[in-house]
């Protein structure tokens, strides 16, 4: 009994060990990684490229999303805004700005994916070299479109943008460590990736396509994180993501608690159930390919959200302990605690490099009621798991997170 109890606690530590390596071993890249060149991208091949903007009752917001895109596009109607089943004025707005507007109406298959893939096929009369994704709640830095559409195109790959999300004016401490959360999630983990020359997972708004790669990808569904989804199946396919920190997208986290309850629902249910049928297809295909990019793919997803890591390492390491004075190994006991050391280190690695300026340390401390907020939220996973696609209420002069 003895034997098979260290058998179970050692396999269950390993299993939270392994992503907390690769949390660190991101976090001390991005650390350490050189800044981005400040190189302006090469257009010398006067590229054409579309701005593909799914929109689904987004008549607060698109108006700031347009003007931010118009600053940066030749020709307004190379924008092409998909009125997703719109209840509101977001169609006549985006036509005000002289947008090209397709609508689509088909209220039983909701969500992004299928958006997109209308919008995508819109195009296929006059394909372009390069497609833009940017959600229609965002901002673009200045020349971030260029920088997308020629990395895209150089390196024939699909690429993402550094996409950030703003603490509000009057930012709770659940929102700073929601932000934190969102820095390390959107900033370190894919910067240390690059670091290496290893791919990333898709994070949303401000992704480019190269038009061969768009065209074929399975894009209409309703999927509950549609981009990362995308992102493993042109993995897959052969076309890994690259991040693009050069070109940045920002949206700005919700002000309203319910808001962001809800939209943190729809995320982590989603990613949770992307990273169990995921990882594993990640792992089949990169050792049966030998394929390093697809296993370094396999290791990002298997992160799980932080705080349901900490709430299921408490756990473990509240077993090891147990079993530890009832004779059992201390092995269990110290990878867990090896893995808990890790993810401190990782999360203060990335504070320290990225948000030092906006969120206080002391901040940090309360981070354990943070944790006490979503544990519903995983409860809610086990017993009511949500399957459809619903878009976060959006909030006056203010964008929300992915999707």
């Amino acid at each position: 009994m003895v034997w098979l109890l260290d058998f179970f606690l050692t396999l269950l530590a390993l299993l939270w060990l392994l992503p907390a390596l690769v949390l660190l071993g991101e976090c001390l890249s991005a650390v350490f990684a050189p800044p981005s060149p400040d190189v302006a991208p090469d257009l010398s091949q006067n590229l054409d490229y579309r701005v593909l903007v799914p929109a689904h009752n987004e008549a607060l917001v698109i108006a700031q999303t347009l003007d931010s895109l118009l600053t940066q596009i030749p020709l307004p109607e190379n924008i092409v805004v998909v009125a997703d089943n719109c209840a509101d004025d977001t169609a006549a707005i985006a036509r005000s700005y002289g947008a090209t507007v397709i609508e689509r109406r088909e209220p039983e298959r909701r969500g992004k994916g299928y958006a997109l893939d209308f919008g995508v096929r819109f195009l296929e009369s006059q394909p372009p070299q390069v497609v833009i994704i940017l959600d229609a709640d965002c901002t673009l830095a200045p020349g971030a479109l260029a920088v997308l559409a020629a990395d895209a195109w150089r390196k024939q790959r699909p690429i993402q943008s550094l996409y950030l999300l703003e603490k509000p004016p009057e930012a709770t401490p659940k929102t700073l460590i929601s932000a934190l959360a969102f820095l390390i999630k959107n900033q370190a983990r894919p910067t240390g990736l690059a670091a290496r020359g290893l791919p990333c997972l898709l994070t949303g708004s401000g992704m480019a396509f190269p038009w061969r790669i768009i065209q074929q990808a399975p894009l209409a569904s309703g999927n509950l994180v549609e981009d990362i989804q995308l992102g493993l199946d042109l993995a897959l396919a052969g076309y890994p993501p690259q991040f693009c920190p050069r070109a940045k997208v920002t949206g700005l986290l919700p002000q309203q608690e319910q808001t962001a309850a809800n939209q943190r629902r729809r995320w982590e249910h989603g990613y949770l159930e992307t990273l169990l049928k995921g990882v594993p297809r990640l792992l089949s295909a990169g050792l049966t390919r030998g394929n390093l990019e697809l296993l370094a793919l396999a290791g990002e997803l298997s992160i799980l959200p932080l705080s349901l890591w900490v709430l299921l390492w408490l756990g473990g390491l509240a077993l090891s302990v147990g079993a530890w004075l009832l004779g059992a190994s201390a092995l269990p006991l110290a990878l867990f605690t090896g893995a808990g050391l890790a993810v401190a280190v990782a999360v203060l690695s990335a504070w320290g490099r990225y948000g030092r300026s906006d969120i206080p340390l002391g901040l940090l401390l309360r981070t354990p009621f943070y944790i006490l907020w979503k544990i519903p939220l995983y409860f809610a996973f086990l017993f009511n798991r949500q399957s459809q696609w619903v878009r976060t209420e959006r909030e006056k002069n203010g964008a929300n997170p992915p999707g």
